[in-house]
């Protein structure tokens, strides 16, 4: 998961540059990009990856995801261009494409999304303070959730009182994540051990998956570390030159996809895939302390803490925006649409931190909290991504905005018809439990929809809107009814 923080201190920046008709370069573009696509789930990949497959599943599994996030940045910027108006956030496509429900669901799954990825944080923050405090174990104890829950408060507190972003966090920040995995990269190539590597080509010894299935459980981790990959497309207006945009997506894209490929596939040079599969979590820090001893795992365990702190207090204050411009937009109850006296939506603040508490407190009871926290965020972007591209799709086929650039339409129907695909060949991937559990949040939380439209005095739901809730509704109950009687592991 991605921190909005990169690119929105750069448009803070660019803003007041803009005043003084000053531009972004090919290359600031591109060290934006990059700066917003890496984030604190790479830090975990090794291990992540070590459970689920061998050398050659990895390598097809960031294929795919390379192929279908690129054709997902390239809709994102050019919606951007051609409905330029639709500024309100992710939903605010879906709202236009496929009318009030769909945008709401796309706005809820969304802001979903942001809460649990939050609580994957802690989670993480946890399992790495737990290998040098036992009581925090694998960030899933009692202590980790006890600790966790200061924190969460403590950052609420202060945003509301209007500190947002504090200066230089987002310097120290990008360095504390980046130094680490240079240093994690550099290190294991001297360490690359070729036998080590060939042995785990096909899934290595005692494993016998096909390498599809392989391939599968590693699905939404690789849509995990790209979310905020969305962020390219703000930085359009600043371009020097229009075209700049583009390169500057394909280079920062193809620079971060390297970085994670590196980060997922030398360690199979050093460590068999039992061994990686064992490593806890930050499993970056175990990888390196194989090598260099002790200090390796101190070192990227240090630089992990600086960067989820940051990306946390980032992500709150995005998380806190989505329902806010949801009210904004007649989407959500307008009880969501107040700021206090600091300009902070208080309300929409004060409902994320509780839902985020709740998440938190359900790893207690998760086998494998920090897991489940990264596939049902990942499950949950899936959604309001798939609406915008669904939505880009819709435009070419229509012809809409085209009128005027028939050259362009082809090449654009193509990027919008493999990001539909990606996004649905995602969420089929990502199992049927996952799209379950976020039937459970989706249907109840469709009462704010409700409060909404009694507001406006409208009509809840269209014909296909009652079809799309009562389908999410009976998903919902079958959720319920598997967590229950313990079909949907939890």
């Amino acid at each position: 998961m991605t921190s909005p923080q990169d690119y929105s201190s750069a448009i803070d920046t660019s803003s007041s540059s803009e005043q003084e008709n000053q531009t972004l370069s090919v290359w600031a573009l591109t060290a934006l990009v990059v700066g917003s696509m890496v984030g604190a789930g790479i830090f975990t990949l090794p291990g992540r990856f070590g459970r689920a497959t061998g050398v050659v599943g990895a390598l097809i599994a960031w294929a795919i995801a390379g192929v279908g996030m690129l054709m997902l940045a390239f809709v994102f910027q050019n919606l951007a261009q051609r409905k330029p108006k639709l500024d309100s956030g992710v939903f605010i496509y879906a709202k236009a494409g496929f009318g009030n429900y769909i945008g709401f669901l796309a706005a809820l799954a969304f802001w979903s999304s942001t809460c649990v990825g939050n609580v994957s944080y802690f989670v993480l923050i946890k399992s790495t303070l737990g290998e040098f405090f036992p009581v925090f174990g694998d960030g899933d104890t009692v202590a980790a959730v006890v600790g966790s829950s200061i924190i969460i408060w403590l950052f609420h507190f202060m945003i509301l009182r209007g500190v947002q972003q504090a200066a230089g966090v987002n310097t120290i920040v990008t360095i504390a994540k980046i130094v680490p995995i240079l240093t994690f990269v550099f290190i294991l190539l001297f360490a690359f051990n070729f036998d080590v590597f060939t042995a785990n080509l096909l899934g290595g010894q005692g494993y016998d998956e096909p390498l599809w299935a392989q391939v599968r459980d590693t699905m939404l981790v690789t849509v995990f570390v790209f979310i905020g990959i969305e962020g390219a497309s703000i930085y359009s207006r600043y371009a020097e030159k229009r075209s700049d945009v583009g390169v500057a997506t394909v280079l920062g894209f193809v620079g971060v996809l390297c970085l994670l490929i590196m980060v997922t596939v030398l360690p199979y040079g050093l460590l068999p895939r039992a061994e990686l599969a064992e490593l806890r979590n930050p499993s970056m820090a175990g990888a390196l302390e194989m090598v260099v001893g002790r200090w390796g795992n101190i070192f990227v365990s240090v630089g992990l803490l600086i960067s989820v702190l940051g990306a946390y207090l980032a992500w709150t204050l995005f998380a806190a925006e989505v329902p806010f411009m949801a009210a904004k937009n007649n989407l959500m109850p307008n009880f969501l649409n107040r700021e206090n006296a600091q300009k902070v939506p208080a309300i929409s603040l004060w409902m994320t931190n509780l839902v985020v508490q709740g998440f938190l407190i359900t790893t207690l009871f998760a086998e494998n909290a920090f897991d489940l926290a990264l596939e049902l965020t990942s499950a949950m972007s899936l959604i309001p991504y798939l609406t915008v591209a669904a939505y880009a799709l819709k435009l070419a086929l229509t012809r809409e905005t085209y009128e005027r650039d028939a050259s362009a339409r082809n090449r654009e129907l193509i990027i919008a018809l493999i990001a539909t695909a990606y996004a649905i060949l995602m969420l089929v991937a990502g199992g049927l439990d996952k799209l379950l559990l976020a039937a459970l949040i989706l249907a109840p939380g469709t009462i704010l929809f409700f409060l909404a439209r009694r507001e406006q005095q409208l009509r809840i739901f269209t014909p296909v809107e009652w079809f799309v809730f009562t389908v999410a509704a009976i998903a919902a109950i079958t959720a319920l009814v598997g967590l229950i009687s313990g079909q949907i592991a939890f």
